[in-house]
């Protein structure tokens, strides 16, 4: 027994003197000595970009340097990616993505590519702001409402997505775990969606709540629920889909990542320094007030074992996905 615990705190303290070595040689590397380019896959205004330019606005603060946000959208992130795979691995070219672009693009054959041709330096922050709304012609006011007339009629439900995107896996993970049958509707972006569900012709989508704040709280659309394993208490009194006895829980985290072939230490230095941002208060506060997401951070270790057990979850909708 005691040799046992010998071992055990000789492999913790040597684990520990590794990491320690890590920061040291991240914290010595001379980076950033220039403007770095984080690209980002999402047009301004969105969810995705704000997280973006908290990053880089922050980013400016703790090294004096200012890391530029250029957004390529299109291809469902894929020329975003294209374009930082292929940059020159010197550390001033970024990518800010998130599991929609990195797993579910991969998933649904859209790219050959996973998050494994990219460093992955850290998760920088976890959606924690979608949820399901109904519109108000939808006559649906509660999930047990939707899931009644789901199962009563199936595919009479629309559903808005984007087809082969996050909000699609939302939808086919949604429709799985309640065991209804919806009609997937590709209805764009969330601005489209938005028109859509207020215009009566769409029933259902998941978005994020800043986007439909105004309308749930004016009654244009109905709140269902929001996909978290625990409530978020910026959204107000939304409940859980397992509070309502749906076992549906979804997380969309926003990943930073460089070239394949970046120094190790501009990598672990980056991470080091998100870590810094997301324990600044006033950063916090941003995201709280502008998109009611909390804060949220995984070193590298931690953002590659979530994007493998998320890749794991998603690739049991390959087929449905690559249908369409």
């Amino acid at each position: 027994m005691k040799k046992t615990i010998r071992a055990s705190l000789l492999s913790a303290l040597v684990g520990m003197g590794a990491l320690s070595a890590q920061s040291a040689v991240a914290a010595d590397v001379n980076w950033p000595t220039r403007p770095v380019q984080v690209v980002v896959i999402a047009n301004p205004g969105g969810d995705t970009d704000f997280n973006a330019r908290m990053m880089a606005k922050y980013f400016n603060q703790i090294t004096g340097k200012n890391m530029v946000v250029t957004n390529v959208a299109g291809g469902g992130g894929t020329l975003a990616a294209e374009q930082v795979k292929g940059a020159a691995a010197d550390g001033n070219t970024i990518l800010f993505t998130h599991t929609g672009q990195l797993i579910v693009n991969e998933v649904a054959g859209l790219s050959e590519d996973s998050f494994e041709a990219f460093d992955i330096a850290c998760i920088a922050g976890v959606d924690k702001g979608a949820i399901f709304v109904a519109s108000q012609d939808a006559g649906i006011k509660t999930l047990q409402e939707l899931v009644d007339k789901a199962k009563a009629n199936p595919g009479s439900i629309s559903y808005g997505t984007e087809m082969g995107s996050f909000s699609h896996i939302q939808g086919l993970m949604f429709e799985q775990l309640a065991g209804v049958k919806l009609k997937m509707v590709d209805a764009g972006t969330v601005s489209e969606k938005v028109v859509a569900l207020l215009g009566g012709r769409i029933d259902l989508g998941a978005i994020s709540y800043g986007s439909v704040q105004d309308y749930v709280q004016g009654g244009q659309m109905a709140a269902l629920g929001q996909p978290n394993s625990e409530r978020n208490e910026l959204l107000g009194d939304v409940p859980t889909f397992k509070e309502q006895s749906v076992d549906f829980t979804i997380d969309k985290p926003y990943v930073v990542a460089f070239p394949k072939g970046t120094d190790p230490a501009i990598v672990q230095k980056m991470a080091g320094i998100m870590q810094q941002i997301t324990e600044m208060p006033e950063y916090a506060e941003e995201l709280k007030k502008s998109f009611k997401q909390p804060v949220a951070y995984h070193d590298t270790e931690e953002a590659i074992a979530v994007l493998s057990k998320t890749r794991d979850d998603f690739m049991q909708y390959k087929d449905v996905l690559r249908a369409k």
